[in-house]
């Protein structure tokens, strides 16, 4: 054999070597953004399994509060109906349950009994924990997301993504309705 011949076939071995990688590569992201989602799916699970329970003690303290919990249920029905739809859809059903949590912890504050009962406390401090567990997984999704995505878009690898099929995924980013109903500051006018 030549050299050229050896050199051809070098070459072919290291791009065949390459490709391998890179899929494989992008086989443990994807495994990873999926293994990530289904952590958010977890802690928003648990945050629709906390409802119920929340619904059932503020109706116990607060029983003229039936729209505002009537609206809580619903939004939380919704949302576990869509349990398996791809983040970007999930983003809006989640946003209305947290609206309607917001909405009921702030109408409690009207009810000092309910406030001081330690089973309303106990699923207040699990609602928080759960927040705020959903937050982190938020994040740890959506930063494996976006290592991810630059991967399906950027050069060499896109070849890869693109002849396996591999697609870019959604972000979940749900906004604090607390934070998106705040009125801004300007100029007075």
């Amino acid at each position: 054999m030549t050299p050229a011949a050896w050199w051809a076939i070098g070459l072919a071995v290291l791009l065949v070597v390459s490709v391998v990688v890179s899929h494989n590569r992008f086989v443990r992201q994807r495994t990873l953004v999926d293994e990530s989602w289904g952590d958010i799916d977890v802690e928003l699970s648990r945050r629709h399994d906390l409802i119920p329970n929340l619904v059932a003690t503020v109706e116990g303290y607060a029983a003229h509060e039936r729209a505002v919990l009537e609206t809580l249920v619903r939004a939380r029905e919704d949302a576990t109906t869509h349990r398996g739809d791809r983040p970007r859809t999930r983003e809006g059903f989640e946003e209305t349950v947290s609206a309607a949590l917001q909405s009921v912890l702030a109408r409690v504050e009207a009810y000092p009994d309910l406030k001081a009962s330690t089973s309303f406390l106990h699923l207040q401090r699990q609602l928080t924990l759960t927040e705020d567990r959903i937050a982190a997984a938020r994040r740890f999704y959506n930063g494996n997301v976006r290592s991810y995505n630059m991967r399906v878009q950027t050069f060499p690898s896109n070849l890869v993504a693109k002849a396996f099929r591999f697609r870019a995924r959604d972000f979940f980013e749900l906004r604090d309705p607390a934070t998106a109903s705040a009125p801004g500051v300007g100029p007075a006018g």
